[in-house]
């Protein structure tokens, strides 16, 4: 989760250091080095509508409710495998990923979605990451797409994600005044994932590791 920086800078350089761990390669580039961190981003202006929860992922007792700002869109341009597991962490994936922005709406590091998506090293460096927000009220707008996935599963329920985010259309965008921070498309508006994840006792992908790259080739949009 980073971003190009500006006032939150140095926080959020912080936090997003913390969510660049070690994690599995799988069959894709396997090890990234984290590259120009900064912070997480989002669209235009802010509003009390709030967007449908994700009809993506599976049913499951207790699993948290997630509506974000209807200021806040997801493209996820990466189809079902037809493997059931593999699809699961696809869905369980999609959710982490809004339960992060939820926690920046909600203005609280300490969230449950996000809690329920993220266990050990990422939920840690994702709080840090999260309060570098809470404290300059702030969150992020836009749209964000996903793409370019590649999803692994191994036997011990065990399973690793890479995939591309595009942030071309996703800013801060400060509480106070509803000020967006808009900034320029460049190669670092694109940054690879490669995300480790746990099978927990209730069915659920969570996220246990998270690395990021910006400005990665892999992510780069077609000439």
């Amino acid at each position: 989760m980073n971003r190009r920086p500006t006032l939150l800078a140095a926080l959020a350089l912080t936090a997003a250091t913390a969510l660049t761990l070690t994690a599995c390669g799988g069959d894709d580039e396997g090890s990234a080095k984290d590259k120009d961190s900064d912070k997480i981003a989002g669209a235009d202006t802010g509003g009390e509508k709030s967007a449908p929860p994700s009809e993506s992922a599976p049913a499951t007792e207790g699993r948290p409710k997630i509506e974000l700002p209807s200021d806040i869109s997801y493209t996820f341009d990466w189809s079902k495998t037809g493997d059931k597991e593999k699809d699961a962490i696809l869905a369980d994936s999609e959710e982490s990923i809004k339960a992060v922005h939820l926690a920046m709406a909600n203005q609280d590091a300490l969230d449950a979605a996000y809690l329920y998506y993220h266990e050990g090293e990422a939920a840690a460096g994702a709080e840090k990451f999260i309060q570098a927000y809470v404290k300059e009220e702030a969150r992020v707008t836009g749209a964000y797409r996903y793409y370019n996935a590649s999803v692994n599963v191994s036997d011990d329920n065990a399973g690793s994600l890479v995939y591309c985010e595009d942030q071309g259309k996703a800013y801060d965008m400060f509480l106070k005044d509803e000020k967006v921070n808009k900034t320029p498309v460049t190669k670092n508006s694109y940054v690879l994932y490669n995300t480790r994840l746990q099978k927990n006792d209730k069915g659920v992908w969570v996220v246990t590791k998270l690395l990021s790259q910006r400005g990665s080739d892999r992510c780069q949009p077609s000439a």
